[in-house]
């Protein structure tokens, strides 16, 4: 990959990455485009549904620098009119003589941009590589149903809260910063009704106490325990309850929802596992023992080690004295 391609396919990721948790259900692809001369003319992201795509966005942003020009996309341009034209037409309509894209369209609906482009002229080249941004909307495309983050923080020897119940803080200011951060990305937050009349949260992404973002993602309690003049958080910002997983995993995916955290508790934790959709796991870990307490799952979901969920290891970071542990489910 040229220094130019790759310089233009870091700025499509940037940018799909910013707008990740606006566009479902919609992907959040980015795109950029390079000018005839070799410059890196426009930037653009998909904007939430009903609005322009990314390559509409970066070709705006070009103008006439797009003659002759070098698209880059994280997704295989659309080819089909819903909302929105094609963009694999508009490409062609704006002289780009190349696109070079990431991951293939798996919705039978939008795909065939690819082949449309070649048919007209254009050169097309697919990148070896991922975009992290898309895993969850390729996973929920190709599973029928949302993805599933289950997130939660734990001690070094395994508890989620002391024998009390106390569980703030377990991890430090860095995590808690970086929970806000992943909120923002994601299409709902579900909880238990347990979680909901223990904890009265709110369940907002904050970043900044003073102008907390204005699109939130949305509240959701599993249980069939009654809320009314408890969680006064919830009801005043609004939330959606349902009795069971599958019955909100299959209103979510009507909804438009496509990628979803699990924050608790270790009751819903355990359906979600036990249901088998969970597909990423976030797991905070604190540098303290406590040697009893309460853990992350409330009842075994295996009788043996064959029985066990299991994970692949994804990635490691360290957030402070703190490391976030990112894990994919095993199939």
């Amino acid at each position: 990959m040229d220094d130019r391609i790759g310089q233009a396919l870091a700025a499509a990721i940037a940018a799909g990455d910013q707008v990740r948790g606006t566009t479902s259900p919609n992907p959040p692809v980015g795109a950029a485009i390079i000018s005839a001369a070799g410059e890196l003319v426009g930037v653009g992201g998909t904007q939430p549904a009903g609005g322009a795509h990314a390559e509409i966005m970066a070709l705006a942003a070009a103008g006439e620098r797009t003659r002759g020009g070098v698209a880059v996309v994280t997704l295989e341009p659309c080819n089909h009119r819903g909302r929105t034209g094609p963009c694999s037409h508009a490409l062609v309509e704006a002289g780009i003589r190349q696109v070079h894209y990431v991951h293939s369209d798996p919705n039978a609906q939008a795909a065939g941009g690819a082949e449309y482009l070649r048919d007209h002229g254009v050169e097309v080249v697919q990148l070896s590589t991922t975009v992290p941004a898309l895993k969850s909307w390729l996973s929920a495309l190709r599973l029928g149903r949302p993805h599933v983050t289950l997130k939660f923080a734990q001690t070094l020897d395994g508890f989620t809260a002391a024998s009390d119940g106390s569980s703030q803080w377990i991890t430090g200011e860095h995590s808690r910063r970086d929970v806000h951060r992943d909120r923002l990305h994601r299409d709902a937050i579900i909880i238990g009704t347990g979680t909901a009349l223990a904890d009265n949260p709110s369940l907002t992404a904050r970043l900044d106490e003073a102008t907390p973002p204005e699109r939130q993602p949305r509240r959701v309690v599993i249980g069939t325990r009654d809320l009314s003049g408890y969680a006064e958080n919830l009801h005043r910002l609004g939330f959606e309850q349902y009795p069971e997983i599958s019955v909100a995993m299959a209103a979510l995916w009507d909804k438009g929802d496509r990628d979803i955290l699990v924050e608790g508790g270790a009751g819903l934790a355990s359906g979600f596992i036990e249901e088998g959709v969970v597909d990423t796991v976030r797991a905070y870990l604190a540098p303290m023992l406590l040697g009893d307490g309460r853990g992350i799952l409330s009842r075994a979901v295996g009788q043996t080690l064959v029985d066990a969920a299991r994970f692949h290891l994804d990635d490691v970071s360290r957030l402070g004295e703190d490391v976030l542990l990112e894990f994919s489910r095993k199939d």
